[in-house]
């Protein structure tokens, strides 16, 4: 029996980019699936969420994010341009947002297709990898999609044709993984289990392993 778990995901995280890998893997090698359900980041849907934090919350978080990238060996450098414009003066973030609505209905587009993680993970390397500037610019993020198997042209065409539905399936989403037990991402809810946080992957192979999870 294929074993299934609701994965919320944001653009915005770096803890998603550097998770999915292991998803993708574990879905490869064992009988089981994620519903991928792409959410906006909580600078999004909380704009003061940052802005009440202690001031530690942001340097730990930056040491941490590098640190954590090289214990699983993937390449890090923060996102150039962030994938939600903040003003760094005032850590606000001004309601005029161009990537990352764009990013995140995409994301709901490909899931829709069946190349949910497939799109996840290349967009995300793209975005969070290093690997190239301006991730924004070109023909970059059409070729990450066309990695995951999908044409950009398309996708945008059917969000442009649709912008309301997908932006309800964004909300649907959201009040989904409130329900599912938080509010934050990378979350993994398996069983009505939430996991949340790259480092809870092994922690959610072992729930699904006690759950039967088979090898293919």
């Amino acid at each position: 029996m294929t074993l299934t778990y609701d994965l919320y995901w944001s653009f915005r995280s770096p803890y998603s980019y550097l998770v999915t890998p292991r998803l993708i893997a574990l879905e490869r090698d064992f009988d089981v699936a994620a519903r991928v359900r792409p959410v906006y980041p909580i600078a999004v849907r909380q704009p003061d969420f940052f802005t009440s934090n202690d001031p530690l919350w942001l340097s730990y978080f930056l040491r941490d994010i590098g640190r954590s990238a090289a214990f699983v060996g993937m390449p890090f450098r923060w996102a150039q341009p962030d994938p939600v414009v903040m003003d760094f003066a005032t850590r606000t973030y001004p309601l005029e947002q161009p990537y990352i609505h764009r990013l995140t209905h995409l994301g709901v587009a490909a899931a829709e297709r069946g190349h949910g993680l497939a799109f996840l993970e290349a967009v995300g390397r793209l975005i969070w990898s290093g690997e190239v500037s301006g991730w924004h610019e070109g023909d970059h993020l059409a070729r990450a999609t066309a990695e995951a198997g999908l044409d950009l042209a398309e996708l945008d065409a059917a969000i442009a044709a649709e912008p309301e539905r997908y932006a309800a399936i964004v909300a649907t989403n959201q009040s989904a993984q409130r329900d599912g037990g938080h509010y934050g991402v990378p979350l993994m809810v398996f069983e009505g289990e939430p996991f949340f946080g790259q480092d809870r992957f092994d922690q959610l192979q072992w729930r699904m392993e006690q759950h039967g999870l088979t090898r293919r």
